[in-house]
């Protein structure tokens, strides 16, 4: 087991006893009034066993897109990457972020306001305790980040990614073939 599993464990229960149904009502309202914008995917899923792609990636990227790990803030090259371009899954090659999306959000991880419509799916997350929307790549189904809805004007979102898990394809060059 992983010491950071451990340690989550060890939080959430220590977190028990502060739960109450107020804080479950105030969780239920904040998911009432959550408005991030998800479009149906348009992208067939691979069915590819996880073993597989651990050969094809760094085993710090193979935590991140299929053990959803988490990689240190401020530590991927792509928080200072303003060129123009494409950001594609790092296993599988799916565009997922177009640059003009990308902002600065001062959290220390690549960030954007809205991926590439239909290439991303999500799921309810409650690992920190608190309910937070994991997305992935709709393709390979690797684990990118999180999103939040605290992002600039128009949408307000704040899709919080690992840089781990993207890579970064200027504009002008082509981009790879789908792998898988």
């Amino acid at each position: 087991m992983k010491r950071r599993t451990v340690l989550e464990g060890f939080i959430a229960l220590a977190a028990l006893p502060f739960v109450s149904s107020c804080s479950r009502e105030l969780v239920a309202e904040k998911q009432r009034s959550t408005t991030i914008k998800i479009d149906p995917i348009t992208v067939t899923p691979l069915e590819k066993p996880h073993e597989e792609w651990r050969a094809l990636l760094s085993p710090e990227a193979y935590r991140v897109l299929f053990e959803e790990d988490t990689e240190r803030p401020g530590s991927s090259p792509l928080n200072k990457e303003y060129r123009d371009g494409t950001y594609i899954c790092a296993a599988c090659y799916l565009p997922l972020f177009e640059s003009q999306h990308k902002y600065d959000s001062g959290t220390g991880w690549p960030s954007f306001t809205q991926p590439i419509s239909g290439h991303v799916g999500t799921k309810r997350d409650f690992k920190l305790i608190m309910l937070r929307t994991e997305y992935h790549c709709a393709r390979c189904g690797g684990h990118q980040g999180h999103v939040f809805t605290d992002g600039p004007p128009p949408r307000g979102e704040r899709w919080c990614n690992n840089g781990l898990a993207l890579r970064f394809i200027p504009k002008g060059e082509p981009l790879p073939e789908l792998r898988g």
